[in-house]
């Protein structure tokens, strides 16, 4: 009866419970996660979200908020069994406002990251966060995984975009902390506690997002650098030549931009000759007429001289842009063509990267001979996506099932160097276990205490980022 009550207080269009029609909620798009549910809730605004999530409190249901569904922690999935309801926030999806001279905007938490751009786009301003799944991609979502994206260097994750928050608590009460100052010191900084959360302690519908000014310029180059050591060493003065206007730099390795031209239409490598690594740099100016062209080139020549560069191409349009930025941005889908790839999403502090994927690639090749380590993301802020496509000739699943052994060696030796196991992709399904692992048993009896006192019920995304022992 819950159930029936569920589905007249949302109205018709209001919930999905046909099979076929709730398929594409219940699968992750690599494939790795599968769940079910009875219900697809779908609730028109804020209310309504409020009236759903105090229903399922009175009731003991059980409720997985879902966004775009592009994450890849499993952190927006239903389990198998476990009756849990989804809740999707795709029609909350308007602009609620934008304010260019305040350089703010308000945005519903099924807006697309996409919309959230052109939005502020519109109003010759730019909000900066940037994914390859910006199409698809919810600012709910976005927010609660703490997603970081190209231009994190720049301007920080998704948690440093925020001023305001409007939140449905667990048992359907509705914070409105839509404020829109930069400065409030007057207690606890309670929209803190929600970004990151994945939904385990509240319901994203809404958020005050900072603007910037509209880039007047970007220059774009693909730089190849002899090793590792050398691109840190490119982007430290990347930074100073500039002024500081680098906005992405991304380190690509030689077999994945092979991977990208070989399976990815489109794509070419732009140099003549292979290098065993390259960084894609973009620099960006909001100042009308600023030469940032002769910054770039400036940047190259004094990396040329000093050895950190071998070669260099310089984007002389913006379809060259486009094509550069291209080649990073089908690196991931590209991996699918060469087999099984077990996937890591750590970060380290910058000048340890050298030694991070040195000493991952050297571990892996020893538990998986063959193996082909692709390391590749966001240099520039510490965060690489340690990537292992499976040896030529193996049994995928056979490779796959090595999963854990290696994600514990990889992960052991991010820890050892004062990383995480998760920069920007969440915890969810994946890594709940694992992460009692890294954490201190201060840390998790904090988590489990912030649970237990803003979800008492457990109603909120059970299972997922931190467990209390009763599921």
């Amino acid at each position: 009866m819950s159930l029936d009550a569920l589905k007249q207080m949302l109205g018709p269009g209001g919930y999905i419970d046909d099979p076929a029609d709730m398929a594409p909620y219940l699968t992750e798009w690599r494939d790795r996660w599968h769940g079910d549910t009875p219900l697809v809730a779908r609730p028109r605004d804020t209310y309504q979200v409020a009236d759903v999530v105090a229903h399922c409190a009175r009731n003991g249901l059980k409720l997985v908020p879902q966004g775009g569904h592009t994450g890849l922690c499993g952190g927006a999935m239903p389990r198998p069994g476990a009756g849990e309801i989804v809740l999707s926030l795709g029609r909350l999806n308007r602009v609620r406002g934008v304010d260019p001279q305040g350089y703010i905007m308000t945005v519903e938490a099924g807006c697309t990251l996409a919309a959230a751009q052109q939005a502020a786009a519109d109003a010759d301003r730019l909000f900066p966060l940037s994914l390859a799944s910006e199409g698809s991609a919810q600012i709910g979502g976005v927010l609660s995984t703490n997603a970081g994206g190209n231009a994190v260097l720049r301007y920080g994750n998704a948690r440093d975009l925020v001023l305001g928050l409007e939140v449905v608590l667990a048992d359907g009460r509705i914070w409105n902390g839509l404020k829109a100052l930069r400065k409030d010191n007057t207690g606890y900084d309670l929209k803190q506690l929600f970004l990151g959360s994945e939904g385990t302690l509240g319901i994203i519908t809404a958020a005050v997002l900072k603007l910037f000014p509209a880039a007047r310029q970007q220059e774009t180059a693909l730089a190849a650098v002899p090793d590792v050591a050398e691109a840190v060493a490119l982007l430290s003065l990347a930074r100073e030549a500039s002024g500081d206007r680098v906005s992405g730099f991304e380190l690509i390795p030689r077999i994945g931009l092979e991977f990208v031209v070989d399976h990815m239409p489109g794509n070419r490598d732009p140099l003549s000759a292979p290098s065993p690594w390259y960084a894609l740099i973009d620099l960006t100016t909001a100042a009308a007429g600023s030469d940032l062209r002769a910054a770039m080139e400036t940047l190259l020549e004094r990396a040329l001289e000093a050895g950190l560069v071998t070669d260099a191409a310089v984007a002389q349009s913006k379809s060259q842009r486009g094509d550069l930025w291209k080649l990073r941005e089908d690196l991931s889908e590209s991996q699918k063509y060469e087999g099984g790839s077990i996937k890591h999403d750590i970060s380290v502090p910058i000048a340890r990267i050298p030694e991070f994927i040195a000493t991952a690639s050297a571990a892996v090749e020893a538990l998986v001979p063959g193996c082909r380590p692709v390391p590749f993301g966001h240099m520039g802020d510490g965060n690489i996506h340690f990537n292992v496509s499976q040896p030529v000739g193996m049994d995928k699943q056979v490779y796959l099932d090595g999963w854990e052994t290696m994600s514990e060696r990889v992960h052991d030796i991010a820890a050892m160097l004062g990383g995480s196991i998760s920069a920007e992709h969440g915890v969810g399904q994946l890594k709940v276990a694992e992460i009692m692992r890294y954490k201190s048993p201060v840390e998790m009896d904090l988590m489990r205490r912030l649970k237990r006192t803003l979800d008492p019920r457990n109603i909120l995304n059970p299972g997922k980022v931190v467990t209390l022992g009763d599921e």
